[in-house]
């Protein structure tokens, strides 16, 4: 048996059953590390001897019965934005390089009361600024469906990791597409819940309006079965929901019989790649024949969700960065002098390049002068493009287009172009805007053989419709091909 292209679900089956144990997963995904981690670089932390020990602890657990999680002993990826208590987070910056938290982020602690084991912290784009995981400042990742490509981000990291059997499952953050863009260009499933589903509490913060915690997988049974571990309230997280809905395997089923899917125009312009379009509307005609009722309409806006977006998340980012000073913890300059030199000497060293230019840009937009004509202009635009979304679902019950406008570019194009970068999250930014759900599904290849995601949106709590659209998709799809 060739443990390693188990499902996250099947594994905890076959724990559960006795025929594996946690601790051979344990290893066999240790062992897969030692061969390809040089090359792909998925971790910024691996943790050997506490994955080893965690996983003998949960197999006593599990033979006695006290431990029954879905996802008992199943070894699984964090992304490095996601407080791990004595486990380094660094956010993949040189200013949180020795930062070693005192707690754990919620998300993170319901997999480990599901009986998960924790095998490492994952590489991402410093802070989590970034569309190709390349603004790290532990080295690039590279994605192993071509080592020659990016592996997308800012959840770049956890997406290579899945894909590289590196790790069964990951959790990733969503802030502007950094769960769907990254399984799109690695060929995983990946999905960003509506806001407040899931705790924010020990997530460090990029732009907290977006942020949300979800899973990076192999298919939808995973995603449905991770997603209904991490979700819950949490009085800690001012903005947790309490939902009575959270069973999301109950969606496990094959019909889109009646379902009305809404295709976007504005998405299907000369932007789009060409394959990409070819693949995405091939995935569209397949769950026509399932039954679902498939239409083209205008949802508007879509131009400037981008100037929004990065006004807003660069606005946030730059409140949310002030903490990094120095001080208390993380990077210090050395032999600094003053205070206010430490802090800046602190700053220009500790942050990368992506991460100073967010910062200094929404320092602009928030500032005296500028606040009325940019960010207030943005948050009224926001309202504005949930409205158009508002409008979409009293008619669809699922929007369907492209996650990216390409497949995953070549290591080094997108560093080079800052503002290509943007604009390749144009597809995914307005979901974040708006806190709506949205999944990335796996939906072909182009001629490279680089994997090409379909992106499914729903209305606000809305999962269930969408794992149970998707997974009609992937069970009528088949094999990638």
């Amino acid at each position: 048996m060739d443990i390693l292209n188990l499902t996250a679900v099947q594994l905890a089956s076959l724990i559960k059953s006795g025929e594996v144990t946690a601790v051979e997963a344990v290893q066999a995904v240790l062992d897969q590390i030692d061969q390809t981690e040089s090359e792909y670089h998925c971790y910024v932390t691996i943790d050997r001897e506490g994955a080893r020990k965690r996983a003998r602890e949960v197999q006593e657990e599990i033979a006695s019965g006290r431990l029954t999680g879905k996802l008992a002993g199943v070894p699984v990826a964090i992304k490095d934005n996601l407080c791990t208590q004595g486990m380094l987070t660094t956010c993949s910056s040189k200013i949180l390089g020795n930062f070693i938290p005192t707690y754990t982020a919620e998300a993170v602690r319901n997999l480990e009361r599901q009986g998960a084991v924790i095998l490492g912290k994952t590489n991402m784009d410093e802070f989590a600024m970034g569309s190709t995981t390349e603004t790290s400042a532990f080295g690039v990742t590279k994605n192993p469906r071509n080592p020659q490509h990016v592996p997308g981000g800012s959840s770049g990291g956890s997406a290579a990791a899945v894909a590289a059997n590196e790790c069964f499952y990951a959790l990733g953050s969503d802030t502007g597409g950094s769960i769907r863009q990254p399984a799109s260009y690695c060929g995983v499933v990946g999905m960003k819940p509506t806001y407040g589903t899931v705790s924010r509490y020990g997530l460090i913060a990029y732009g907290s309006s977006l942020d949300q915690i979800g899973p990076l997988c192999k298919d939808v049974t995973d995603c449905a079965t991770i997603l209904e571990a991490i979700a819950s309230h949490d009085e800690k997280d001012s903005t947790s929901v309490k939902r009575g809905d959270t069973d999301f395997t109950a969606a496990l089923n094959a019909d889109v019989k009646g379902v009305r899917i809404g295709i976007p125009r504005d998405y299907f312009t000369d932007g789009l790649d060409r394959e990409v379009k070819e693949k995405v509307l091939a995935a569209a005609q397949l769950l026509k024949e399932q039954g679902a009722v498939v239409e083209e309409f205008d949802l508007g806006l879509v131009e400037y969700a981008i100037p929004t977006y990065y006004t807003i998340a660069a606005a946030e980012a730059s409140s949310n960065l002030e903490r990094f000073d120095g001080v208390k913890y993380g990077y210090r300059a050395e032999d600094a002098g003053e205070l206010h030199r430490m802090y800046k000497r602190t700053r220009s060293e500790g942050f990368g390049a992506e991460v100073k230019r967010r910062i200094m840009l929404g320092s602009f937009v928030l500032s005296s002068g500028y606040y009325d004509a940019y960010y207030l202009k943005a948050l009224k635009v926001k309202a504005k493009l949930k409205k158009a979304f508002d409008d979409a679902f009293a008619k669809y019950d699922v929007i369907l287009g492209p996650v990216a406008p390409t497949t995953a570019p070549k290591l080094g194009e997108s560093l080079a172009d800052p503002l290509k970068m943007y604009l390749g999250d144009i597809y995914t930014i307005s979901v974040n805007l708006a806190g709506l759900p949205g999944i990335s599904v796996p939906c072909g290849t182009d001629g490279k053989g680089l994997p090409v995601g379909l992106q499914l949106v729903g209305d606000c709590f809305a999962e269930k419709t969408l794992i149970q659209t998707a997974y009609t998709y992937e069970q009528a799809r088949g094999e990638v091909r």
